[in-house]
């Protein structure tokens, strides 16, 4: 399993719209093969910051997925970004798997 976790900064008044612009990347990869989980989503503390986190199946279906990155649109927009990727080995449930 990888991990993509992290976070992206922008200017306060530009977080609605660069978040509005990811929802389609949103919905491509929680269709795309090998994808468990993706979210891109404003932080509740932080007005410039967006948080990153997206789970695979594999490095592969990252990869597949990836192509080539932000749109130059997102990317001038982008003050700071702080996203890495992480090979897990192991995984331990916290919750139980409830499902709702």
């Amino acid at each position: 399993m990888v991990i993509v976790a992290g976070h992206i900064t922008v200017e306060p008044h530009q977080r609605d719209s660069y978040l509005a612009g990811c929802v389609s990347i949103v919905e491509q990869a929680r269709q795309a093969d090998g994808c468990l989980d993706f979210a891109i989503s404003a932080d509740l503390h932080d007005a410039g910051r967006i948080n990153i986190y997206e789970r695979w199946e594999s490095r592969a279906a990252v990869e597949a997925f990836r192509g080539s990155g932000p749109s130059d649109d997102q990317s001038a927009a982008m003050l700071s970004a702080s996203v890495a990727e992480y090979d897990i080995a192991n995984t331990r449930s916290l919750t139980g798997e409830r499902t709702t």
